[in-house]
């Protein structure tokens, strides 16, 4: 049996970088919420830190993940963050959820 995979980014602009993470990470949402397996992307800003963005993503199985670290969007981010951003990323299996 195969689980489901979160994915949780926090994403930091490096200085006057906000305004090129927020397109960069606006311009993966619809692509990856369309790839097969996607269950959730969504993206959220920091109140309290405008330049700071949360990506909330959600993928079937391991599988799914690959596909969506193997895609042309995917890999146009990889070529542009460390760019404009400093980030942290979590690969989590669930624990007890409802």
């Amino acid at each position: 049996m195969t689980s489901p995979i979160k994915i949780v980014a926090i994403l930091t602009a490096r200085p006057g970088k906000a305004d090129a993470l927020h397109d960069l990470l606006d311009g993966m949402i619809e692509p990856s919420r369309s790839e097969p397996g996607n269950l959730r992307y969504d993206l959220w800003t920091d109140h309290a830190e405008p330049g700071r963005f949360l990506l909330d993503e959600l993928y079937e199985d391991a599988d799914a993940v690959a596909a969506h670290r193997a895609s042309p969007h995917f890999q146009t981010y990889l070529a542009t963050i460390n760019d404009i951003a400093e980030r942290s990323a979590f690969t989590l299996a669930p624990a007890a959820v409802a």
